[in-house]
């Protein structure tokens, strides 16, 4: 049964950088790139909907397998409120490395170059030209949000029905801020994959995107825990 759970990880996590980073590749082709007002606005929209609808699309078809973490930052979560055992927690994490790779390899195929993958970046890299202290300080503060949804929809059984669009909305949420800044990782697989295969900058760069959003899930399930705590 755990293998099943891994393969499920394995297919969302691979999913979700194939429509979310290639809407982002696919999406900025279309409006020129680094485009300015409208177009630019517009392009940010796409894409965070393109993220959010991949978590909405994935929970509700391996939701009942995995519960669809697709994301280490989740799992981590999970893991600290008791929710993933040890040896489930190192299964996740490799299968979403994995499938954040083979999606990106994917993206590669699709768009024939590993030159824009939706990669994440600060300084040139960034849309605003953020320092890294501001972008792994965004990348925390939007992960920790992200968690804080996750932790408080996924407590009750009765939200079950529900649960997969409160967290797609939310993560749409949180990329309409977080991508002039940093493109918006809050998940280390989705960042890997691309940065891996693109290399140079992002490359250079993917470790913040890595670290910030485990910062950031830890944050979420320690305060989850304290505000859920009986007096």
């Amino acid at each position: 049964m755990n293998m099943k759970k891994y393969v499920a990880e394995f297919i969302g996590t691979m999913v979700l950088v194939i429509f979310g980073c290639g809407s982002a590749v696919a999406a900025n082709t279309l409006l020129g790139g680094a485009g300015q007002g409208v177009p630019l606005a517009f392009s940010t929209l796409l894409i965070s909907f393109a993220f959010g609808l991949s978590i909405v699309a994935m929970a509700y078809s391996i939701g009942n397998v995995s519960g669809c973490h697709i994301n280490p930052a989740v799992s981590l979560a999970m893991f600290l409120s008791g929710k993933l055992d040890a040896k489930d927690f190192i299964g996740y994490l490799v299968a979403q490395f994995a499938g954040g790779i083979v999606g990106a390899a994917i993206l590669c195929v699709f768009f024939g170059s590993n030159a824009s993958l939706g990669t994440n970046g600060y300084g040139a890299a960034s849309a605003l030209g953020v320092s890294a202290g501001v972008a792994f300080l965004v990348e925390v503060v939007l992960t920790f949000t992200f968690l804080l949804a996750i932790l408080g929809v996924t407590s009750k059984v009765e939200n079950g029905s529900v649960a997969g669009l409160v967290i797609g909305l939310t993560l749409t949420l949180i990329h309409i801020l977080g991508i002039p800044f940093t493109g918006t990782s809050v998940n280390p697989a989705r960042s890997f994959g691309p940065a891996l295969l693109a290399g140079g900058q992002p490359l250079a760069q993917v470790w913040l995107f890595i670290l910030a959003p485990l910062v950031g899930a830890a944050l979420a399930a320690v305060v989850y825990k304290f505000l859920t705590a009986e007096d």
